[in-house]
C-alpha cells in the first residue's frame, strides 16, 4: 500500500509561482507512474501531467503545457510540480497519483491518491 501526501499549496497572485511535492512511502517509489491531478470547485478532477518510472517521459495537459514542469527524485521519494505563470483558473485541489503499469493520463491508471493540496490563484 502506498500513501502519497502533498504539500506546497496556498494562496498566490496570478503570474505568481508555486512548487508543489507530494511524498511517497510504503511502496517502492520508482516502480511507478507519478501524476498530477486537479479539481476545480464545481468541476470534474482533470489531468495535469504524469512522469515515468525514471523521468525520461512525461505528458502535459495543453492547459498547462509551458508552464508547468513535473520532476521526480526517486532517492528522495517524491514528486514535485512547479507552477509558473499561475492563472485563476489554475485554482483547484491538487491531487498527486501513483499508477503501477502504465503511463498516461487516464485516472483509471492510477492506483493510488493523495488527498489533496489546495491551490488558489488571485485575479
Amino acid at each position: 500500500q502506498v500513501q502519497l501526501v502533498e504539500s506546497g499549496g496556498g494562496l498566490v497572485q496570478a503570474g505568481g509561482s508555486l512548487r508543489l511535492s507530494c511524498a511517497a512511502s510504503g511502496g517502492i517509489f520508482s516502480s511507478y507512474v507519478m501524476g498530477w491531478f486537479r479539481q476545480a470547485p464545481g468541476k470534474e478532477r482533470e489531468f495535469v501531467n504524469a512522469i515515468s518510472w525514471s523521468g525520461d517521459r512525461v505528458n502535459y495537459a495543453d492547459s498547462v503545457r509551458g508552464r508547468f514542469t513535473i520532476s521526480r527524485d526517486n532517492a528522495k521519494n517524491t514528486v514535485y510540480l512547479q507552477m509558473n505563470s499561475l492563472k485563476p483558473e489554475d485554482t483547484a485541489v491538487y491531487y498527486c497519483a501513483a499508477a503501477r503499469l502504465r503511463f498516461g493520463a487516464s485516472q483509471g491508471l492510477y492506483d493510488y491518491w493523495g488527498r489533496g493540496t489546495q491551490v488558489t490563484v488571485s485575479s
